[in-house]
């Protein structure tokens, strides 16, 4: 094989592999990450799926106290100091 040869062999073969690079990137099929069906399709044939609670549209709740757990997520209260450390520096404190 000349030279020209091997070079137009390997600049043609890397310009098939760019398309099909491109093409494997748009592929349509299933995968694993394509959801899970068992469970849509029995949910799907469910009668009532809701919650009977998620009804409830009176939630029992102060106002205030809401506004103070709110209030404590933005500006977090201090940690606690901490705990005191005694450091004996010397002898064993025997004495003889």
């Amino acid at each position: 094989m000349s030279r020209n040869s091997a070079l137009i062999l390997i600049l043609g073969a890397g310009l098939l592999s760019g398309c099909a690079t491109d093409y494997l990137n748009h592929y349509d099929s299933v995968t694993l990450a394509a959801g899970d069906t068992q469970k849509f399709n029995s949910m799907l044939q469910t009668v009532d799926p809701l919650n009977p609670a998620s009804k409830n549209t009176r939630i029992e709740g102060d106002g205030a106290r809401a506004a103070g757990v709110a209030q404590n997520y933005r500006f977090p209260p201090p940690p606690p100091p901490p705990p005191a450390i005694t450091v004996n520096v010397g002898g064993s404190g025997v004495t003889q």
